[in-house]
């Protein structure tokens, strides 16, 4: 799970897993429904009544926040009916979280949805506007944080990242970690506690993420892992997709697995099992990612089955999602320990 870092995130963890108009009398009668229930006033119900086409869709957002910082973010809005629009959205942490409702007027439309992670107890209140002429291919706007800080952020419609040709050819095996130093990997977004040891690359958590100076498009890899009790990481792929990583062993019982169990994509894909052996055992997971459509096999099970990735996750590097990107482990959560990171880019 990405968030913020575990000082802030335990305390919480266990308490938030879990028809067409017609001439004659029609007419007057869906213009009556038009204009919403009683108190709430014809301009708020007439706005959903006109949708902008171009405004349906998901959309990779770029956002600018205080002190220069810049970090990524998405937005799905999609139909409800024929008057109003919904959506999804993804902040800079957490999971994807539903918008119940998106207000437009005109070009401009905005939502408000509770606080997930980030410090603060208001509303995370976005609005924008839709630009780009005809296509639409453009939002721009502001949001404000539960805590207050106004961010501005400008978005482009994601790729659909479809691929003709289907199941790309592997090439040859990219051993990401040789078991002797950290060479071909850099730390990212805090203190570099990642070590070498005994083949092993080991972090006690709480420092930076580690992140491959190679960046690849579609690949397998398989990746090897070993978590204590109550400890948590993750695998991001091209930087962007988090597939879980965490010990939900006291979880797990008598339940469903949810959207943020280990094996999943987190917070938009389930897996269909738990897979897992449990704290202080080492475990396998052999991933295949083709365009946005993942397989996760963990240990030996197939827990995702080619699913399409909706978008970016929580704490992802970077919104970009018609590029390649490199693969990033969570090192800002509980110890973990990997071995024999293996890549096989497609060709």
């Amino acid at each position: 799970m990405n968030g913020w870092p575990q000082r802030l995130y335990y305390p919480l963890r266990r308490t938030a897993r879990h028809a067409r108009t017609a001439a004659g009398p029609a007419t007057a009668l869906l213009a009556a429904l038009a204009a919403g229930p009683a108190g709430r006033g014809p301009a708020a119900a007439g706005a959903q009544t006109a949708i902008p086409p171009a405004l349906v869709g998901r959309w990779d957002l770029r956002v600018s926040g205080a002190g220069g910082t810049v970090y990524p973010s998405w937005l799905e809005v999609s139909r409800s009916g024929d008057r109003a629009l919904v959506g999804r959205f993804v902040g800079r942490v957490g999971s994807a979280r539903p918008v119940g409702r998106v207000e437009v007027a005109g070009d401009t439309f905005r939502f408000a949805i509770p606080p997930q992670w980030e410090p603060g107890d208001g509303d995370l209140r976005v609005e924008g506007t839709v630009a780009g002429g005809a296509a639409g291919d453009r939002l721009s706007g502001t949001l404000v944080t539960p805590n207050g800080e106004r961010h501005a952020w400008t978005a482009v419609r994601a790729p659909d990242l479809l691929r003709a040709a289907g199941i790309p050819r592997w090439g040859a095996p990219v051993v990401l970690f040789d078991g002797r130093d950290l060479a071909g990997w850099v730390p990212r977004g805090g203190e570099n506690r990642w070590r070498a040891e005994n083949g092993v690359l080991a972090n006690p958590g709480g420092g930076a993420n580690l992140v491959t100076t190679r960046a690849f498009g579609d690949f397998t890899l398989h990746v090897e892992f070993r978590y204590p009790k109550g400890s948590n990481s993750g695998v991001y792929l091209r930087g962007r997709y988090e597939v879980q990583v965490e010990d939900d062993e006291e979880d797990r019982r008598d339940r469903e697995p949810a959207l943020v169990d280990i094996g999943g994509v987190y917070g938009f894909i389930a897996p269909s099992a738990y897979a897992a052996r449990g704290p202080g055992a080492w475990q396998t997971c052999d991933i295949t990612l083709v365009g946005r459509r993942v397989t996760v096999v963990l240990n030996g099970q197939t827990v995702v089955a080619d699913r399409a990735i909706p978008g970016i996750t929580g704490g992802a590097l970077d919104s970009d999602e018609g590029t390649p990107g490199p693969i990033m482990l969570q090192g800002d959560h509980g110890r973990i320990e990997y071995r024999r990171l293996v890549l096989r880019p497609g060709r």
